[in-house]
């Protein structure tokens, strides 16, 4: 594995639920890995090593305690944060004494899981393993150049210069930012900004790509930089 990208292992039996967080993973610069029960959890995480595991409690053969607990009598202490439908503190004292790290109730926000996601990562491995590309700041915030992206307070500036963008250019443009130096193909920028729906589509990247050199490129030197016949790569 690339020691630009974190991989984590999400284990759910809902479909839905792993592909809503696949992509989410991928936005956020992660490189996820899917299981769908017990058996695939301790298969990917003996062969694959993860650096976290989101396991869902109810799988349909182990269930996710059995799971962390296999892993922990095996002497592998990856990261885990349990994901569940039951909320009570029973179980969250049995997930967090079998050795796990945080334990998240069904519904979640998925904003929310991404922050628990990277929280458990500062807290287990302090040492720096940000991404290449922009790498946050003490601040959280993202540089290229004299280009920031604060994505906590949705602000975008240019040379200091406030830029107004609509929430799908932001995205893009923190994507790229994460990914700076590399180049994106429209495949991988329509799976991870946009999601499965647009599948196929790349028109619509071209489209935003136009968006976002016609709101930045009058505020200094072109950032983003076209491959021909690949994609898109944003660097100074």
């Amino acid at each position: 594995m690339s020691q630009d990208v974190r991989r984590v292992l999400v284990v759910d039996d809902e479909a839905n639920i792993r592909d809503l967080i696949e992509v989410a993973l991928r936005f956020h610069g992660f490189e996820p890995v899917l299981a769908a029960t017990g058996a695939e959890a301790l298969r990917e995480a003996r062969e694959r090593r993860p650096e976290l595991i989101l396991l869902d409690v109810m799988l349909p053969d182990l269930d996710g305690f059995e799971v962390c607990r296999r892993l922990r009598a095996s002497g592998d202490e990856v990261p885990v944060i349990f994901l569940t439908a039951r909320d009570t503190p029973s179980d969250t004292v049995t997930g967090l004494t079998l050795g796990g790290d945080d334990y998240v109730t069904k519904p979640f926000s998925i904003d929310a899981l991404v922050a628990r996601v990277r929280a458990v990562l500062r807290r287990i491995e302090p040492r720096s393993s940000a991404p290449a590309g922009a790498a946050a700041g003490s601040d959280g915030v993202l540089r290229v150049a004299d280009l920031e992206l604060d994505e906590e307070r949705w602000t975008v500036r240019r040379a200091g210069v406030e830029v107004e963008l609509s929430p799908t250019e932001f995205r893009l443009l923190a994507y790229l930012m994460r990914n700076a130096g590399r180049v994106l193909t429209r495949a991988q920028l329509l799976e991870s900004v946009w999601g499965w729906e647009h599948h196929g589509n790349g028109q619509v990247v071209e489209t935003y790509i136009s968006y976002l050199r016609r709101k930045l490129d009058p505020l200094g030197p072109p950032l983003i930089h076209t491959r021909r016949g690949v994609g898109y790569a944003l660097r100074a």
